[in-house]
């Protein structure tokens, strides 16, 4: 499974960025497709998943302020950002977790300016 991932950006304190992550390759249904973020010098860490079902879960620090979404026909998620605040600041990778293999797109840069 390959996953390309596009859509960060610079953006200005409380503006908006909506990722987008295409995976290809064997895609089982079942599967999971997530958002992580990594900062600098910080462990990277979960900013929302969704199911096949549809299913969302969300960290904490969102607060209302993300919402992840999914084309199963297109095999892509997305993450639709508003509110952003500089603390948002990171590189953006996309997972997608399927029969117990983890496979991770290449991250994209999301820098917000205060």
């Amino acid at each position: 499974v390959q996953l390309q991932a596009s859509g960060g950006g610079l953006v200005q304190a409380g503006g908006s960025l909506r990722l987008s992550c295409a995976a290809s390759g064997i895609i089982y249904s079942g599967n999971v497709m997530s958002w992580y973020r990594q900062a600098p010098g910080k462990q990277r860490e979960l900013v929302a998943l969704i199911l096949n079902n549809g299913g969302t879960k969300y960290a904490d620090f969102v607060q209302g302020r993300f919402t992840i979404s999914r084309d199963n026909a297109k095999n892509t998620v997305y993450l639709q950002m508003n509110s952003l605040k500089p603390e948002d600041t990171a590189v953006y990778y996309c997972n997608h977790l399927q029969r117990g293999h983890d496979y991770w797109g290449q991250g994209t840069q999301v820098t917000v300016s205060s």
